[in-house]
């Protein structure tokens, strides 16, 4: 703890004569590396006293006492105040006079709850507005299951009208592009919350009023644009432009008996189980106290389409109706059965609580998240009677919610700690025979402000759990790093992450192939075979998924499986239901999702029973069936199917499709908040254009300066200069070619200059007697493939139009240092870099003398 005396404060110079003294009888008795002020309540400190008149008059003396007494001296009180400590601990009261510091009583170490203290409250980015509100439903069961809307195809898709033509009644201000998370706090945004709904304007107003923020929340705007009809805008994820899914919203002000529409107009999906009878979730606030009902599927006239398209990205459409059981009621909508962070809160407090669950389960925070809510970590095993026993004891990790609006995940980790927690004898053996790592919640930022897929880094979490960024991603930084002590100490058998699916009815699991042991070929797959022979009716194993893909590599499943877990899972639970045995055609309901963590308890019992009969019998269906699936292979590849290499010839990866998840990718990489940083460091380089743009672009700027070329037909031999729109021109200015004579001076007009030049440039008698020189009848071919040069004139100047023939000369050799090429001497580095394949010289055929006032076109500035 850093000392903060004003001793440190002062200058080299001498102090007042009663200062030194109190710094040093200060100083004596402190210990080495601790301040003063964190001493014994019974050490005294004297106040300085008021220096002379005298003193005062120099001015750096009264600079320096104006200093001190701006840090307590000189003030007849204590030396050090309240504000200048730099500790947390201790506390001055100077309201009541000087008295002795105290200690501040001492936080918990770990900030679990517990019955003696209140839940913690939920932290929010300082970007969001936050009623004070509590919300809180009541867990029910619907006694009938609650069968899929059957679609007759005559459903109406309403157009989108928008705000332009209808009246806003619901909007909250969203997050400016480009943002990133600074800070967060209780309660959200400062100072008070604004209005984001309109109000009514008496009792026979029936405009519904609507409200999100609140935990979980997600609706940004309601439009309504008729009588009862609105259409509704969802927030898209916290400092990101997409996933949209998750909806979360209140309404009040309702009417009996009339039918509403209501229509999603930003989703992003092209698929969705909307498609398929899925129907939306409502809460009546009145039903859920006069007759104990909580959330059931209503809806009617529900279809999903593409509606329109923003900035390349196509939108898609949700429209639903719906009639409100009572007048003036207060109705939630919501994607599936919410759970929220302070829902996890209440139920860890009622295990902390309870002195029997107590014993066997502790609970512990994992870590911080980025919003400074805490992420839990619950270790569940039962105490074993010596060290022994507990060192042979495996591992299972089992965590949920990295995706926020995936509530399906909570529902089912519900279901599991309940059976798992419970005086059940399986319980109860689980209990001695494994040690279990539960991480309830991994994203509660992400859950608290309503988002569906991202944290609030603004990047899919399930995508970088091979992250090193700590600071960024903690929430799974922490949770590797827990799985690498673990396995360290103990072999994991089985890490399962819950998830939830919006495409696909049941659930079922995704798995990793083990190709590097042949012995426990197939082995992955057994417990999600077992698993949906315990649970028929909701797990389907034919939607399961074993391929490892490179587009996965950053998810749990994949990055455990390398750490040395051969069986890792993400278990994937429908957002709407089963079209499986007695529960077909009908939605999943929250106890259905609770009633499969049981299953996975009874599951891992029969993977680990000691009588090996039932995992040897799924085994050999694992054989039959991949055999069946590598037949209809060959036969589709047009072989015969009596072949016994089928089984090396044909890969696991190649039988199987990939897997139907989410795309995130372009919620990878980096954190939002180092975006911008990166750019600096790491520039796209800049593309070049081909030669066919490039021509391109020369013909449109040639064209555009009224330039065109010549229609003559030059001889063999010859090339007209001049032309731009030809596609081997390379422009150089007249200047370039004006070459000094052989007196040294410059010509005087550029056609006298270039003259001269292609004069001087003629080849000599030896030159001509080589083999391979070229006359002016050389042949067509040749001369056609050189290139040609143009000259631009400047405004200066007239148009000219030259004719010139062009003698090809064999390539110049390279004796020495130096070759002698016609009347020049050069080095042979730069005939190396400066001349051309071949010698060339010109000769001039014809010169045009320009008109008696010729048109003046300027010296353009070729494209790049």
């Amino acid at each position: 703890m850093a000392c903060d005396s004003s001793a440190a404060l002062a200058p080299h110079r001498q102090l007042p004569a009663e200062q030194p003294r109190t710094e040093r009888a200060l100083g004596s008795h402190s210990p080495i590396g601790q301040c003063p002020s964190e001493l014994s309540p019974l050490l005294v400190m004297s106040p300085a006293q008021e220096p002379t008149p005298e003193l005062l008059a120099d001015p750096y003396e009264s600079f320096m006492h104006h200093h001190l007494q701006y840090y307590g001296y000189f003030r007849g009180s204590l030396m050090l105040k309240a504000a200048l400590l730099k500790s947390k601990q201790l506390l001055f009261n100077h309201l009541e006079g000087p008295g002795v510091p105290r200690l501040r009583e001492p936080r918990g170490l770990f900030a679990v709850p517990t019955s003696r203290g209140p839940l913690q409250a939920p932290r929010w980015p300082v970007e969001c507005e936050v009623i004070k509100e509590q919300i809180q439903h009541i867990e029910w069961v619907p006694p009938e299951p609650e069968p899929f809307y059957q679609p007759t195809g005559n459903e109406p898709a309403p157009l989108i009208v928008g705000e332009e033509k209808g009246t806003v009644v619901y909007h909250i201000k969203p997050v400016a592009k480009g943002s990133y998370f600074t800070c967060s706090r209780v309660g959200g945004a400062r100072g008070p919350i604004t209005s984001p709904a309109i109000s009514l304007e008496g009792p026979e107003d029936t405009t519904l009023l609507f409200e999100s923020r609140f935990e979980s929340g997600n609706l940004q705007k309601a439009v309504r644009v008729g009588p009862y009809e609105y259409e509704l805008t969802l927030r898209m994820d916290l400092y990101t432009s997409k996933h949209t899914q998750w909806f979360y919203f209140r309404v009040r002000n309702t009417r009996k008996g009339i039918t509403y529409r209501f229509s999603i107009v930003n989703l992003m999906k092209p698929k969705s189980l909307y498609s398929m009878g899925m129907k939306p979730l409502l809460y009546s606030q009145r039903d859920a106290q006069t007759r104990g009902v909580g959330w059931r599927r209503e809806g009617g006239d529900i279809r999903y389409y593409r509606c329109s398209s923003e900035e390349g990205q196509a939108m898609y459409c949700l429209t639903w109706t719906v009639c409100f059981p009572h007048d003036h009621d207060t109705c939630y909508f919501a994607h599936f059965y919410p759970y929220t962070f302070s829902d996890l809160q209440r139920y860890l407090l009622a295990v902390a609580s309870d002195p029997v669950r107590s014993q066997y389960c502790k609970l512990r925070v994992l870590c911080s998240s980025l919003a400074g809510n805490t992420v839990y970590l619950l270790t569940i095993t039962s105490p074993s009677q010596n060290p022994t026993a507990t060192a042979a004891k495996k591992a299972v990790v089992l965590s949920a919610r990295v995706h926020p609006g995936e509530t399906n995940g909570s529902w089912v980790m519900r279901g599991f700690l309940d059976f798992i927690l419970s005086d059940s004898p399986d319980a109860q053996l689980l209990r001695e025979l494994f040690i279990f790592k539960v991480v309830p919640m991994l994203n509660p930022d992400g859950v608290i402000v309503g988002n569906y897929r991202c944290s609030l880094a603004g990047r899919d979490l399930n995508r970088n759990y091979q992250t090193v960024l700590k600071e960024s991603f903690p929430c799974i930084w922490h949770t590797r790093r827990m799985i690498q002590r673990v396995l360290e100490e103990r072999e994991v058998l089985l890490y399962c992450d819950f998830h939830g699916h919006s495409r696909k009815n049941n659930v079922f699991m995704y798995g990793c192939n083990n190709k590097s042991t042949p012995a426990q070929r197939l082995h992955e797959r057994i417990f999600p075979l077992m698993l949906s022979k315990n649970a028929p009716d909701q797990f389907s194993f034919h939607s399961c998924k074993f391929k490892v893909q490179k587009s996965k590599e950053g998810t749990g499943r994949i990055v455990m499986w390398r750490m040395g877990i051969p069986n890792s899972y993400t278990m994937e639970s429908t957002f709407s239901g089963s079209t499986l045995g007695r529960k077909s055609d009908s939605h999943f309901t929250s106890e259905d999702l609770k009633s499969l963590g049981y299953h996975i308890c009874d599951t891992l019992l029969d993977f680990c029973d000691p009588d090996r009969s039932k995992f040897l019998q799924c085994l050999s269906e694992l054989q039959e069936l991949l055999q069946q699936q590598i037949h209809r292979k060959l036969k589709d590849l047009g072989r015969g199917q009596d072949s016994d290499g089928a089984w090396s010839d044909i890969s696991l990866s190649d039988i199987e499709s990939s897997t139907s998840g989410s795309n995130s990718s372009q919620s990878d990489g980096l954190p939002a908040h180092l975006l911008s940083v990166a750019e600096k460091f790491h520039q796209k380089k800049k593309r070049l254009r081909t030669r066919k743009e490039r021509n391109e672009l020369r013909q449109k700027y040639a064209s555009s300066q009224g330039v065109t070329c010549q229609e003559k037909t030059p001889v063999a031999g010859e090339r007209r200069l001049g032309s731009p729109t030809c596609r081997t021109h390379q422009p150089v200015s007249a200047a370039a070619l004006c070459m000094e004579d052989s007196c040294g001076k410059q010509g005087k007009t550029p056609e006298a200059g270039l003259i001269s030049d292609l004069q001087r440039r003629e080849p000599n008698a030896s030159q001509e007697e080589q083999p391979g020189s070229s006359t002016l009848a050389h042949s067509a071919s040749t001369v056609g493939t050189s290139p040609c040069r143009s000259v631009w004139w400047g405004p200066e100047q007239p148009a000219v139009t030259l004719l010139l023939s062009r003698n090809l000369f064999p390539r110049p050799q390279l004796p020495g240092r130096r070759a002698p090429v016609g009347p020049h001497t050069l080095k042979r580095s730069q005939l190396q870099h400066l001349l051309p394949p071949r010698q060339v010289t010109w000769s001039l055929l014809e010169f045009q003398p320009p008109c008696a006032e010729p048109e003046r076109r300027k010296s353009p500035s070729w494209p790049q």
